[in-house]
């Protein structure tokens, strides 16, 4: 099969790629930053295993975990809104499904890297008259942050992909603009060569910046970048 490619064709659109990438960046850092704070709350609530309310957590994590983000989308869009009678608009569609569907992995993150923390490091803090709260902030989060870290960045890198998803909605994302770029170019080869060329450098730069506190220069123990901001926690 012969094809000429030609991408210089697309120069003219070159702001629509721009725009695209722009509210994708937007979408992903709302949504992480949104998702992060739930997956916190709701992976501490679960170290606590009250019943009814660690069964409603679960079950919440389970039904976006097991669900395909795509159908959750169409349906926080069309359906909720006929469930309950209110127009959602796309932006909060997307925002509220990408941040729930975060939130249900960020909370394993976060239940799992605090649970792998030895239980003699809670008897210890205990022994000192600490409080839970105070156990929790000062002496196992900053052991857990660094197992925490690695499956944290990869399913923040997972969330940058995922806003792809929300163009089915018509949110002016970057794969949204690229259908528009399409339509009046019908050069969709060029077109979702240079989108996936996009999302493989901001991934690319994304999971390396979040992987530089594992980064440490030889005979250092501690990771510099982790080694700053485990302090944060004891404020």
């Amino acid at each position: 099969m012969h094809y000429v490619w030609d991408f210089a064709i697309l120069g003219k659109y070159s702001h629509l790629f721009w725009l695209g990438l722009g509210w994708t960046i937007a979408y992903t850092i709302g949504t992480v930053l949104l998702g992060t704070v739930l997956g916190l709350i709701v992976g501490i609530l679960r170290l606590r295993r009250w019943p009814v309310i660690d069964w409603l957590l679960l079950a919440y994590i389970e039904l976006f975990r097991c669900t395909p983000l795509l159908v959750q989308i169409i349906w926080f869009y069309y359906a909720l809104p006929v469930v309950i009678g209110v127009n959602i608009p796309a932006h909060v569609a997307a925002v509220s499904v990408l941040s729930l569907y975060g939130g249900a992995f960020y909370a394993e993150i976060v239940r799992g890297s605090i649970e792998s923390v030895h239980p003699a490091q809670w008897d210890a803090a205990r022994s000192l008259g600490l409080r839970p709260w105070r156990v929790l902030r000062l002496v196992i989060l900053p052991q857990a942050l660094k197992p925490m870290l690695a499956p944290y960045v990869n399913q923040t890198v997972t969330q940058l992909k995922n806003t792809s998803l929300v163009s089915v909605i018509a949110v002016p994302d970057l794969v949204y603009n690229a259908t528009l770029i399409n339509a009046e170019t019908y050069r969709p080869l060029e077109v979702y060569t240079i989108v996936a060329l996009i999302y493989f450098g901001t991934d690319w730069h994304e999971a390396k910046f979040g992987l530089m506190p594992y980064h440490q220069p030889e005979g250092v123990t501690e990771p510099p970048m982790l080694g700053k901001l485990l302090p944060i926690l004891a404020v």
